[in-house]
């Protein structure tokens, strides 16, 4: 049996998921590498039908720069979704428009479709994204809403924030439900430390939907996979959450494409909604100087074997890590993907110099057959910003 979580994808997921349903960009601002600044980069269409037909997202894009801005290209994930966007050159203060189409003519399922934007002066390209669900026939308000919390129905309690880098804040938005016959009205308690969320429309009218709308603030004290968590209110009172056992994880399944271990602080009987992000360091700005000059990490293998052990058995896996860059290395957190390993602490390393990062699994409570363990290493360098190794066996 594969043992796997949420951090399996997770190098692919920094890859592909800055995240907005507000923006994602520099700060309060919304700005990508002091040039551009977009009213958001997710167009969530909620719940739709395949009847309804191709449907339409309008993204804008600011220039805010003190030069001429150009959107050199838009690339679309697959062919599912045609994009228009303005091809003059922008001025200082005059803003674009990025038109992108989905066809909606796969089949009922959720999707989430990814529009890949190059700016001129911006060194990366960003992210958009184009989400929703389909449906080939009606569905009604509490099945397309399965985690209950009173008569606020969402359509899971793990919600995924996308990446978050340093020096930024993400937002994002996610429909939520009233599952009730009367206006009910949402507020939000035990909201984690960098986490804001609301409701609009607030009173939220019967058996209809509302949007929920979240912004995590980067913190330097965060690395890698962090949960924020918020406590819903319904009409002044606080509700233990119904969960259907297949939706505990749906959306960190959905959006990473693993089969992923449920959050103990989420599912059925928690009071809690969970947002997570994956947050690494900002390199955009760096020049080519800066890069060359950074650290770079250098593992001895990737992939640690235990061999065969026994159920219960303590096992140490060692990775030789060596500094080949220029400048001094820090891991700034190493993410696991099962409660069952435990990493010891890893000491910084000036260039040159060479470490042991030290890996602890207890077998016993983990499940017998194939083992793959995931380690993810979160590190200041701006060419191997993370890196991941493997322990692998067997548990007899």
């Amino acid at each position: 049996m594969r043992f796997r979580t949420v951090i399996t994808a997770l190098a692919a997921v920094l890859a592909i998921l800055p995240f907005k349903a507000g923006a994602q960009g520099s700060g309060k601002d919304n700005v990508f590498g002091g040039i551009v600044r977009l009213d958001r980069t997710i167009h969530d269409f909620g719940d739709i039908m395949v009847s309804d037909g191709p449907v339409t997202a309008i993204f804008k894009a600011e220039n805010v720069s003190s030069a001429p801005m150009v959107i050199y290209n838009v690339v679309s994930s697959c062919g599912c979704t045609d994009v228009e966007w303005t091809r003059q050159p922008l001025k200082p203060g005059e803003t674009g428009s990025i038109k992108a189409t989905y066809k909606n003519d796969e089949g009922g399922y959720p999707f989430d479709k990814t529009l890949t934007v190059y700016f001129s002066g911006v060194k990366q390209p960003v992210i958009l994204h184009l989400r929703g669900e389909s449906h080939t026939k009606k569905v009604s308000l509490n099945e397309m809403y399965p985690a209950k919390f009173g008569n606020l129905g969402l359509k899971s309690v793990d919600i995924k924030g996308g990446n978050l880098s340093q020096g930024q804040q993400k937002s994002g938005e996610v429909k939520v439900a009233n599952l009730g016959q009367k206006p009910m009205k949402v507020s939000f308690t035990d909201v984690s430390e960098g986490l804001s969320v609301s409701v609009a429309p607030n009173p939220v009218p019967a058996r209809s939907t509302a949007t929920m709308s979240f912004t995590v603030t980067s913190d330097r004290n965060h690395w890698g996979l962090n949960y924020y968590y918020a406590t819903p209110v319904v009409d002044g009172k606080v509700y233990k959450a119904v969960v259907a056992p297949s939706e505990t994880a749906s959306s960190r399944d959905a959006a990473l494409n693993v089969k992923s271990q449920p959050n103990p602080l989420l599912g059925t009987g928690s009071e809690k909604v969970g947002i997570f992000t994956v947050t690494k360091e900002d390199f955009s700005s760096w020049s080519k100087e800066e890069r060359d000059r950074g650290s770079q990490p250098m593992a001895d293998v990737s992939t640690f074997e235990i061999g065969k052990v026994r159920k219960g058995t303590k096992v140490e896996a060692v990775f030789g890590i060596s500094n080949r860059g220029k400048s001094t290395l820090r891991i700034h957190k190493v993410d696991t993907d099962t409660p069952h390993a435990s990493v010891a602490p890893f000491a910084d390393l000036k260039p040159g110099e060479k470490g042991s990062l030290k890996v602890s699994l207890d077998t016993a409570e983990m499940p017998s057959g194939e083992v793959l363990v995931l380690l993810s290493l979160i590190t200041n360098s701006p060419l191997r910003p993370i890196m991941n190794l493997y322990v692998t066996g067997w548990i007899e």
